[in-house]
């Protein structure tokens, strides 16, 4: 099933000017049990497939391996600075999470 609405009644649905993330996009870091980090971006609203292109051009922004997991993207490693900037460029909303 399609996640594009079919039809609305929201008399602003696609006018230029509406947010095109609803809340900011959450950033976090955390380690497993053999020590090695993982940066997770959770909360981005996109088209799977323009997720992937993203998690693409990111990877080789960042110059390390990653992966789409329950819809979030990760990266191994501690990229939050860069990730940030970079999500932010692109005009997105980045909260930091832990």
């Amino acid at each position: 099933m399609s996640d594009r609405p079919v039809y609305s009644t929201d008399p602003d649905w696609g006018k230029k000017g509406t947010p095109r993330q609803p809340e900011p996009v959450r950033l976090s870091f955390s380690r497993n049990a053999k020590g090695s980090g993982v940066t997770r971006v959770e909360r981005l609203v996109m088209h799977p497939t323009l997720k992937e292109q993203l998690l693409s051009r990111l990877k080789r922004r960042l110059g390390c391996g990653g992966a789409i997991k329950d819809g979030a993207l990760e990266f191994q490693g501690d990229h939050r600075d860069v990730l940030t900037h970079e999500l932010e460029v692109q005009g997105y909303k980045v909260r930091r999470i832990g």
